[in-house]
């Protein structure tokens, strides 16, 4: 591969940039400082705040990750911001108040709560102008982990974000001797809107691995002349890239752990024998994380703050707004690294569990770089000879099966698209007529249901690596599905855009032009979503639970975020039991102010 690393002003490679070897510490506001974290430090520096009442403080704040000062977001002066603990149950009181030169907000990512508490401005509330204080009350109903975010321009991607740590009512099924929270995000020093700007003169500005001519002749003497000349003549008439796996990556990111980057290292300390809670969660603008430990297996115990059925893994991929919890035993006296790689391959976070903060545990090296295939397109073809899982989708109902003997990951798949509730949509796929107009640049032909599919880049981890990897088929929710009711109705909508013109919609409808989505109060809706480009999207829906379809109608898993793979489709089940006006949307941020519907209940 030719050599995209090149030296920058300082005499420090871009690739050092990217991984943060010239990283200084978060310098924080008003005079105070964070120290940089040495082997001997604390484990964990961030602020905690427990109780029912809470004041917030929106800021700037100076910080040093790439040895170039730059201006962050911040809640009360740290990035991140504090972790709220909260007691299900309880009534919380959360006072913010703007210190910002613009208005501001922050949302409860995953949070049950009446929709003017939601923090979605100019469909909640009117935002929080500067200088102004909103005061956010509501119960807290649920338990797990969430976290919080700016809703506002583009201040989540320069820091504004925060985990929440919900304690639950009765005694956690899940217990742990100690209980960590790893926050993942990736931080750039350019302003938001100039990353944006690039994207829309030249949609693979960050894209350092265009195809070469060394490419061709390989792919000639592996291929033919006849079979290359196709692929790079399909390729070329959709104006694609099969290397253009994120829009952004490490080429303009530091990618962060608790704030830390990779050259610093977070740190967390154990104790040989011990329980470790690792709580999970993708704060990032962009950037999908792929996530092992070493060593050591990933017991996932909670997905999007929802306890499940335990999944033993080697890896799993987080999209960006999931959360994951995972359970930890270490056996030995050793450090092992907590490994966060980007979803291209293009850099990595990293933590430290460790006995001892004097021991720090080799970081392992990054997977082999994906590449886009002909399923990812949703081409209806055998997908046998590429990435994929190979999983066949056609097995038993698990519906007759007795759940509390039978571990779910390890029953045979079921068939999905039978219309059943928990099985996924009957429906043909049809596209709208708004799809053939500027807005979209590829329509997928045959998209389907890779609920088994761990993703580009994660799918033949098991032969290759011997590392199992989560998937969305392996999530079982812990408790009987609330709502068991067959869906009254379907919404199928269409995830599409135009890479070249870097735009991004539903059905080929932006944002500024759609008409709301309603829902009526109580009833049970299917979402089916058709991934009709060739990027992974994050669609995460406001106020209300997304109950995952996977084959299993009686322990349905809910989620708030979820992932739609290239050229594929999902569905899942909506109760409209928030009446309000909610944000759906992308959380993939450069794409969220074309791909989003207001969805509202009454």
């Amino acid at each position: 591969m030719k050599n995209t690393f090149h030296i920058n002003r300082n005499g420090l490679t871009r690739r050092q940039f990217v991984l943060g070897t010239a990283g200084a510490g978060t310098l924080l506001a008003l005079g105070q400082s964070r120290n940089l974290r040495a082997a001997t430090a604390p484990a964990d520096a961030m602020q905690t705040l427990r109780g029912n009442r809470f004041d917030l403080n929106l800021n700037y704040t100076q910080v040093n990750f790439t040895g170039k000062p730059a201006t962050a977001t911040t809640v009360n002066g740290g990035l991140p911001g504090p972790i709220l603990r909260w007691k299900q149950g309880d009534s919380v009181t959360l006072r913010v108040t703007n210190q910002l030169a613009q208005h501001s907000s922050v949302h409860w990512h995953g949070i049950i709560l009446p929709t003017e508490m939601d923090g979605v401005p100019g469909m909640s509330f009117d935002g929080i102008h500067p200088g102004q204080t909103f005061e956010y009350r509501f119960k807290v109903q649920q338990s797990g982990t969430y976290w919080y975010h700016s809703h506002s321009h583009m201040q989540e991607q320069t820091g504004l974000y925060g985990a929440i740590v919900i304690d639950p009512i009765e005694p956690d099924p899940v217990q742990a001797d100690r209980d960590y929270v790893v926050m993942l995000s990736d931080w750039s020093d350019d302003d938001p809107d100039d990353v944006h700007a690039r994207l829309k003169k030249m949609s693979h500005y960050y894209n350092f691995r265009e195809r070469t001519a060394g490419d061709l002749w390989r792919d000639i003497r592996d291929k033919g002349v006849a079979q290359t000349w196709n692929e790079r003549a399909m390729w070329n008439q959709m104006r694609m890239s099969e290397n253009d796996i994120s829009d952004v990556n490490g080429y303009a990111y530091t990618f962060l752990m608790n704030g830390q980057t990779p050259a610093q290292g977070w740190n967390a300390l154990f104790k040989r024998g011990e329980k470790i809670r690792l709580r999970f969660i993708n704060a990032a603008a962009m950037t999908f994380f792929d996530v092992r430990i070493p060593g050591l297996k990933m017991k996932v115990v909670a997905a999007d703050g929802q306890l499940i059925d335990p999944v033993s893994v080697d890896d799993f991929r987080i999209g960006v707004a999931e959360t994951y919890d995972v359970i930890v035993e270490p056996e030995d006296d050793m450090a092992y690294s907590i490994f966060a790689q980007a979803i291209d391959r293009t850099g990595y976070a990293r933590g430290n569990l460790t006995p001892d903060l004097s021991l720090q545990a080799e970081i392992p090296a990054l997977d082999p770089v994906p590449v886009l295939g002909h399923g990812d397109m949703g081409m209806n073809m055998d997908m046998s000879h590429g990435e994929h899982a190979g999983h066949d989708m056609a097995g038993m109902d698990h519906s007759t099966m007795d759940h509390s003997s039978m571990n779910h990951a390890m029953q045979q798949k079921p068939k999905m698209g039978t219309g059943k509730a928990g099985f996924g949509s009957a429906a043909a796929i049809v596209h709208a007529k708004t799809e053939s107009g500027p807005q979209v640049d590829m329509v997928a032909d045959a998209p389907q249901y890779k609920l088994d599919d761990p993703g580009i880049g994660l799918r033949n981890h098991q032969k290759n690596f011997g590392r199992r990897v989560l998937t969305y088929y392996d999530l079982c929710n812990y408790y009987p599905t609330p709502d068991p009711r067959e869906p009254g109705r379907e919404i199928q909508l269409h995830l599409t855009g135009n890479m070249h013109r870097y735009l991004w919609s539903f059905d080929g409808i932006p944002f500024s032009e759609a008409e709301p989505i309603h829902l009526k109060y109580g009833e049970r809706v299917r979402f089916t979503l058709v991934n009709d480009t060739m990027m992974n999207h994050p669609i995460h829906l406001h106020g209300m639970w997304s109950d995952l379809e996977t084959g299993d109608a009686r322990y349905i898993p809910r989620k708030h975020t979820v992932i739609v793979q290239p050229g594929s489709k999902i569905s899942y089940l909506v109760t409209a039991d928030a009446k309000g006006r909610w944000a759906y949307h992308c959380h993939l941020l450069y794409h969220m102010m074309g791909m989003m519907r207001e969805v509202r209940v009454s």
